[in-house]
């Protein structure tokens, strides 16, 4: 992109947000941060989004069509193991995007109360358990959210995200504050680093309470049981016991579904209360 100039050729003549030479010097990192923020938080204020439920999970893990597409494929005893693989992960896409759809009929998606949504569905805008639940909610016509962050190898938002509400964020700071800023709940799909960077996040806000009430469900217990020992956690006195008891083990959407509303998703409305 050409850099705008003067007449005279000097940048020290352009209006200060037309240089972008200087809105990226090391001294504008603040503005840049106050910038990210604010870009996001306008979109979601306009669409009346007040309250998510945050899905997150790998991006590695394929859609059943990906899934059919690889066995189709394959043809050593080394590819077909590696396809049935797919197809065992395939099956969290599918429950995922159930989650995204029962979530967004039933949580106040479709329901704005004095112009305001609550508990839209927001992903971290990526494929995989992203992919699918913002396909959940696409299926039935409701909006959902995807914040995209620029890495190296560029991360494309998916397909089924409301454009208006697929942000981008060069920040991972920024991207983590709005994904947790409006939580009223958090479904966790099997994943790797960037999965367990948002789970840890948000447990530590229910755990010191920094943050309003926000149940937790993890799908796929087996899982989670051989990824992490929580309760070797509250044996070493890491955590307290009573920690064990910000989540829950979930195996199909409606299980999910009900652990978020038995323990405590909040309905649409000022009044907080809760869903059910």
């Amino acid at each position: 992109m050409n850099q705008p100039t003067s007449r005279n050729g000097s940048r020290s003549t352009l209006l200060a947000v037309e240089d972008t030479e200087f809105l990226l010097r090391d001294e504008m990192r603040a503005i840049r941060f106050a910038l990210e923020y604010n870009k996001a938080e306008l979109a979601l204020r306009d669409w009346g989004i007040r309250s998510t439920i945050i899905v997150f999970g790998g991006a590695r893990i394929p859609s059943p069509e990906q899934a059919a597409a690889a066995a189709e494929a394959a043809r050593t005893d080394a590819e077909k193991d590696v396809a049935a693989k797919l197809r065992q992960r395939a099956e969290f896409y599918s429950i995922a995007r159930e989650f995204g759809r029962i979530a967004s009929e039933r949580g106040g998606a479709f329901a704005p109360r004095h112009r305001w949504r609550d508990n839209v569905i927001a992903t971290g805008g990526g494929p995989g358990i992203m992919e699918a639940a913002n396909r959940g909610a696409s299926d039935i016509g409701a909006p959902s959210i995807g914040f995209n962050i620029t890495l190296p190898h560029e991360q494309v938002p998916n397909p089924y995200i409301t454009p208006e509400l697929s942000f981008r964020f060069h920040y991972f700071a920024m991207r983590k504050m709005h994904l947790a800023m409006r939580a009223n709940a958090l479904a966790i799909f099997p994943g790797g680093y960037g999965t367990m960077d948002e789970l840890f996040e948000l447990l530590t806000l229910q755990q010191t309470q920094k943050a309003p009430h926000a149940p937790i469900v993890l799908f796929g217990e087996s899982y989670w049981r051989k990824i992490v020992n929580f309760e070797a956690l509250a044996e070493e006195g890491m955590i307290s016991p009573l920690d064990l008891k910000l989540f829950e083990f979930a195996e199909t959407a409606e299980e999910g579904w009900a652990s978020l509303v038995r323990r405590g998703l909040r309905a649409p409305g000022n009044g907080g209360d809760t869903i059910g």
